[in-house]
């Protein structure tokens, strides 16, 4: 036995061996143990696959011909439940072991024949033993990579949530709006048949579409006149300053297309890129229809909000110039069919 390998045991590894021959448990059951193993031998093949679905082991030593069931009825059954299990099939002979199509189906490991010695075995639970602690070693790094990238996501959040509300604190427009936008996206995307990554991607975008307005002087951002053209042009700044604020996280690259862009417009007249028809990020467009909606509905300084039916009565006539127009009908029949979610939205923020 070498060295490194008798220590292995001793990390908790676990085998289970199942054969009906009661004399073959018994020898693996003296050899296993005494190379430190935790061993567990069963000889009925039905009553180890409910261990094996209510117990962790690491890795199995089972036999081809059995009774009730043969080997490869076993593992089919394990592998519904267990795809990690580490199985070596034990045959009597070459000629009784199941076809090599039948090992790759059912992901065996490794087969070898019965013997009085148990050296093949040995060297096959040995290696078996090092992959299990090589994949263990992976999963372990994967959840630590996992854990420190949530833990990083988390913290970009925080802080440009913080950049959010200083942007809604100078601007009372703003408060609320980024929330309903971002609602009003998530509803539309669900009307589009969209996944739920993609609704995310908008839910996360319509929250900080308007980011960039923290690059617009309070002077111009609170101004209740009509803006002159060099105001305006600065207002029309915001969706690039938000994309280069967003730019250094890995994490917000999916929504970036959406705060660049949706002040862009079907025909091509809208900022900052002049992009037309489906030159524009599907996104973006999606959020441009939530954005002017939230504008025509909410209360500003200079006019009330507008009525339901003035409101679709705009989008019906922006569609196809302001509005990609799959998705403007698609907001339309939301309004028409399921108006109590947006009020909904509304009440809430």
């Amino acid at each position: 036995m070498r060295k490194g390998v008798q220590s292995s045991p001793a990390n908790g590894y676990k085998i289970i061996a199942v054969d009906d021959e009661v004399g073959i448990i018994d020898s693996l059951s003296i050899f296993l143990k005494r190379s430190g193993y935790d061993f567990v031998g069963i000889t009925d093949p039905l009553e180890a696959v409910e261990r094996v679905k209510n117990e962790h082991f690491d890795l199995m030593i089972l036999d081809f011909i059995m009774t009730p069931v043969h080997g490869d009825k076993v593992v089919e059954e394990i592998r519904k439940f267990n795809q990690e299990l580490y199985i070596l099939l034990l045959t009597g002979h070459k000629d009784l072991a199941p076809p090599l199509e039948t090992i790759r189906r059912l992901d065996i490991q490794g087969y070898c024949e019965k013997s009085d010695k148990f050296d093949q075995l040995l060297l096959l639970i040995e290696s078996g033993i090092k992959s299990i602690a090589q994949m263990n070693l992976i999963k372990k790094i994967n959840q630590e990579l996992s854990d420190t990238y949530e833990k990083l996501e988390q913290a970009y959040m925080e802080s440009i949530q913080t950049l959010r509300y200083t942007v809604e604190a100078k601007d009372p427009y703003t408060r609320g709006h980024s929330d309903r936008v971002s609602e009003y996206s998530v509803l539309l995307g669900q009307k589009l048949g969209l996944s739920q990554e993609d609704l995310k991607t908008l839910r996360i975008g319509g929250l900080f579409h308007d980011i960039g307005k923290i690059g617009v002087p309070d002077s111009i951002l609170l101004k209740e006149s009509k803006l002159t053209d060099d105001e305006y042009s600065q207002i029309k700044n915001h969706p690039t300053i938000g994309a280069h604020i967003l730019s250094s996280a890995t994490i917000f690259q999916d929504i970036i297309p959406i705060v660049k862009h949706h002040h862009e417009k079907y025909d091509g007249n809208g900022y900052p890129s002049k992009l037309k028809g489906d030159e524009i990020p599907y996104f973006a467009r999606i959020a441009a229809v939530a954005d002017t909606f939230d504008a025509m509905t909410s209360k500003r300084t200079y006019r009330d909000a507008l009525s339901i039916d003035v409101v679709k009565e705009e989008i019906e006539k922006c569609s196809g110039t302001q509005f990609d127009p799959a998705i403007a009908q698609a907001f339309l029949e939301i309004l028409e069919n399921d108006y109590d979610k947006i009020l909904e939205i509304q009440n809430r923020y």
